[in-house]
């Protein structure tokens, strides 16, 4: 059985299982975070369509920079109570693999154990959809998915996840994705909730970072995954996640979803107190 072993434990968040289990609470803790620690809802307290949560935006640089406005989502997911599978949807950073990449089978391991992949979904995505490759190469060294699973552990080993990663974040590739997950998701009748995996611009100044940052965010509110890309292509802004989040877009109105919650956004000038170069990030529900 294939285990994907952590790449950026020790480096992004803590290689030690306690140690890691405080800097999580202290992301929720955190000023710029949701300012307590969530309890898991049970699966009878999520049984309202009411408070479904389709999807999910989240950052996925280090837990020191990224983690406080990352955990405003998860503190929804985890309130809300977690599906059967999350569909975690990344760049792809390394340049490894094909086009859009699959993990489709094994287990992904952190400090806080083992993860299985959700095998059923991943096989039948690859079955149903023409673009989405069975391909584990894409995913060795890549950090985007990696980050988001002690958020998840830390309050349950109770799910599956199907990792994607996406090199071509085009719009007809990110519908041809949307459309696979949503045609599994209703054919097998699985519960999930999809996770865009992005940071937002890089390496600007704050003012800049910031200005542009707020028309992003404008357009995932809105749901309007086309003005979203046309304003990363008209003012050429760095967001690295654009393709997933334009999947997840998709995916979560065909399921549902009718608008985007915002929850936090920050830049790691906010913790550094650099403002000369920043990177922007957000964390949003799809609702």
């Amino acid at each position: 059985m294939m285990i994907r072993k952590p790449t950026v434990a020790g480096l992004f968040y803590d290689n030690n299982p306690e140690d890691l289990k405080k800097t999580i609470e202290n992301c929720f803790t955190h000023e710029l975070g949701p300012g307590k620690i969530p309890t898991l809802a049970t699966h009878n307290e999520n049984s309202s369509k009411d408070c479904k949560i389709y999807g999910a935006i989240a950052p996925h640089a280090g837990y020191t920079y990224s983690g406080p406005v990352a955990a405003h989502a998860y503190y929804q997911l985890v309130e809300k109570g977690f599906p059967e599978t999350f569909i975690i949807l990344c760049p792809n950073h390394t340049g490894m693999g094909t086009g859009v990449s699959i993990f489709y089978e094994g287990s992904w391991e952190t400090p806080l154990g083992n993860i299985k992949i959700d095998e059923k979904f991943s096989k039948e995505l690859i079955k149903t959809s023409e673009i989405i490759d069975p391909d584990f190469s894409a995913h060795l060294k890549e950090h985007s998915c990696e980050v988001h699973l002690p958020f998840l552990q830390y309050f349950s080993n109770d799910f599956k996840i199907v990792p994607i990663t996406m090199w071509m974040q085009d719009i007809t590739s990110s519908e041809e994705v949307a459309k696979g997950i949503v045609k599994v998701a209703k054919s097998l009748k699985t519960s999930i909730s999809i996770i865009a995996s992005t940071d937002l611009t890089h390496y600007a100044p704050y003012e800049i970072a910031t200005k542009q940052d707020d028309l992003i965010l404008g357009e995932i509110a809105k749901m309007d995954e086309n003005e979203l890309l046309e304003d990363i292509e008209n003012f050429n802004i760095s967001m690295c996640g654009y393709g997933p989040t334009i999947a997840t877009i998709k995916a979560t109105r065909e399921l549902g979803a009718n608008k985007c919650n915002i929850l936090k956004y920050a830049t790691s000038g906010n913790i550094s107190g650099d403002l000369s170069s920043v990177v922007g990030y957000c964390s949003g529900i799809f609702i």
